[in-house]
Order: structure tokens, then sequence, then C-alpha cells
């Protein structure tokens, strides 16, 4: 069951935890977005969280997403890897779509904007560890599937998203993360959950993903 004052209250301690990791590191909490990741939970949660002021979410699957967005003032971040018979529908749904991390996404993606009339932007996904059960591009590969989508989609290609390895120091993955975005003029670095935030915001993320710090435990599928 969504409870309203939860929400906020727990929406007001991730903001305060996010301010004081970015004082720390000499930077303006300003500069860092946060995406309520909202999957698993309902609708209600969502509005609960909008009416504390938030408006940037995060959704890992687009069936789920479809059944809560598009909600007015609200910005959807698709974060999870996406198929390519689901891009239609993303193109459709989302302001931001996180995970492009190949070339037949990309033509799925392309494909869909031109019928659409309409192309979020878009993230390129850095398997930033190099993890074989991990999506995104591989490390070797990622400058020139940058470059590659630099050109083909412009100004939509805002920046880099990456998941670093657990159980190990994140920090040297979010370093090595922001440094490709700057290489490549990339303004966006989507990095840092909630056990890893601070380090992310040390490293230069301009977005940090949180959902059970906000929402609470995910709630089981009926």
């Amino acid at each position: 069951m969504t409870d309203p004052s939860a929400i906020a209250a727990n929406l007001g301690t991730v903001r305060a935890h996010i301010a004081a990791a970015a004082r720390k590191a000499g930077r303006d909490p300003a500069e860092i977005t946060l995406i309520a990741v909202s999957k698993t939970h309902p609708k209600d949660a969502v509005l609960a969280a909008m009416a504390a002021g938030q408006t940037v979410f995060g959704e890992n699957r687009v069936q789920e997403a479809e059944e809560k967005f598009p909600l007015p003032g609200a910005k959807l971040h698709l974060i999870g890897g996406l198929q390519t018979n689901k891009a239609a529908q993303a193109v459709r749904l989302a302001d931001s779509i996180d995970s492009l991390d190949r070339v037949k996404l990309a033509d799925a993606i392309e494909h869909a904007a031109q019928a659409e009339g309409r192309l979020p932007e878009l993230l390129v996904q850095v398997n930033i560890g190099d993890e074989p059960q991990k999506s995104g591009v591989p490390t070797a590969e990622a400058d020139a599937f940058i470059r590659a989508m630099r050109a083909r989609f412009k100004e939509k290609l805002t920046g880099l998203m990456c998941i670093p390895p657990v159980e190990v120091d994140p920090l040297p993955y979010f370093k090595r993360l922001a440094a490709m975005a700057d290489e490549h003029g990339l303004a966006v670095r989507s990095m840092g959950m909630s056990a890893d935030y601070e380090a992310a915001i040390a490293a230069g993320a301009t977005h940090i993903r949180v959902g059970t710090a906000i929402f609470g435990a995910r709630e089981a599928p009926v």
C-alpha cells in the first residue's frame, strides 16, 4: 500500500544526502538530477512522489511504464535493457532512453522515431566493468560506438550511463565513464544508485538513480 507521507519523507532524506555529497565534492547540488526509480511500484506511488515535488522517474520495462505514464509534469527515463521489438513503444512513451547499446537497437529506435515523429533523448549504456552478465557496450568498443551514435542522432545523444561492478570500489569505474563522456563532449553521466551515489557524485555524475530508498521495498507481483 502506498504511503504518501513516507514517500515524501524519504524523498527529503535522499535529496539531503545528495546535496551533502555534492557539497563534499565541491559541486552545486542543482547540477544533479534525481531519477526516482519507480519500477514495480504502482502509479499511486509515482503520484505521491510528484506531490512531494519529484518530476523525473525511471522505469525498467516499457510495458510496466505504460501503465503509469505519461503524466503531466513528469519526465520518464527508460533505464532497463530495451528489446528491439519494444522500441516503438519506448519512443512513443519515454523522454529519455538510457540503454542504447547496439546497432540493431539504434536501427529500431530510428525507424520508430520516423514513424512517431518524435525522438527521445538517448544515453549510451557502457558496460564499464566488462561484465558478461550485464548489458552495455564493451569498453573496448565504446568510443567507436559513441562516435557512430553521435553522427546518427546528433544532439539527441546527450550522454552515457553505467552500472559498475558490485562489491568493489565503484569510484574508478565512475571516473572512467566521466572521462569518456568528457572526451566525446557529452554532458550527461547517469551513474550511481542507492549504495554508491556519493562516489558517483564525486566523479561527476549528473543523474542519480534511486528506488528503494524512496519507495520502499519492491512490491511483489500479484
